[in-house]
C-alpha cells in the first residue's frame, strides 16, 4: 500500500508539472495549449479522487489502520 501511495503522489506531481509546462509554453496555439493543460489538470483530479477512494477502501477492508493518535488529552 505504501508504494501505491508514493506512486500516486508522483503521478499527481508529474501531472501538475505537465500542466505548468503547457501553461508556460509560449509558441503554441492558444486553444490547444489550454486543452492540454486542462487535460493534465483533469488527470490530476482523477488520480487524487482515486487515491482517496483507495485509502478509504483499504481502511474499511482492514489493510491499513489508524495510528491511534488521540486528541484532547
Amino acid at each position: 500500500m505504501k508504494y501505491f501511495v508514493i506512486f500516486a503522489f508522483l503521478a499527481i506531481l508529474s501531472s501538475l508539472s505537465i500542466a505548468l509546462f503547457f501553461m508556460l509554453k509560449s509558441k503554441d496555439e492558444g486553444r490547444t495549449r489550454a486543452q492540454k493543460m486542462a487535460m493534465a489538470l483533469g488527470i490530476r483530479v482523477g488520480v487524487s479522487i482515486f487515491l482517496f477512494l483507495s485509502v478509504l477502501a483499504a481502511w474499511k477492508l482492514g489493510y491499513i489502520q489508524p495510528t491511534g493518535i488521540t486528541s484532547g488529552q
